[in-house]
């Protein structure tokens, strides 16, 4: 069998997030024609570099368009952000999404969220016996059977 070297290629540690989310994502786009239109869909997965979502209704019909994305616990993000990719199986469209304008504090928040929920993960697989810790930034998304409520206040 002959095995590709494949490198990975993302800037930024990612985090699943498909549940959790108060509010969908709105892609914010102009049609070729100049229209403005919106998306919604459901976020699959997040890094500070991009995201993966889910979409019922299609796929953004431009290459360039903003995202209005509210993650819980933090404010409203407006992001400049290309199409990376999408694949289609059916009526279903997954979306990869690279952003290409972003405030710094929030690239940084999420890539402290996503190395703290990529951490958690680490301490699972190796049986640790404290998994969670007050100190997450990812708590407010995380599902986790291991979760201990009691260590955060909101």
């Amino acid at each position: 069998m002959n095995k590709k070297n494949f490198s990975e290629k993302r800037k930024h540690r990612r985090m699943p997030v498909i549940s959790n989310l108060i509010e969908p994502v709105n892609l914010f786009y102009k049609t070729q024609d100049g229209k403005e239109t919106s998306l919604v869909a459901i976020l699959a997965d997040l890094s500070a570099s991009g995201m993966r979502m889910i979409s019922f209704l299609g796929a953004p019909m431009a290459e360039h368009f903003s995202i209005s994305l509210q993650l819980p616990g933090m404010e409203k993000m407006e992001i400049a952000a290309r199409m990376a990719w999408v694949k289609q199986k059916e009526n279903v469209y997954t979306v990869g999404i690279e952003f290409t304008d972003m405030k710094p504090q929030y690239a940084a928040m999420i890539s402290a969220m996503a190395d703290d929920f990529n951490d958690c993960d680490t301490r699972i697989l190796l049986r640790l016996p404290e998994v969670c810790v007050a100190t997450c930034k990812a708590y407010r998304i995380c599902n986790k059977i291991q979760k201990d409520e009691t260590l955060f206040d909101d």
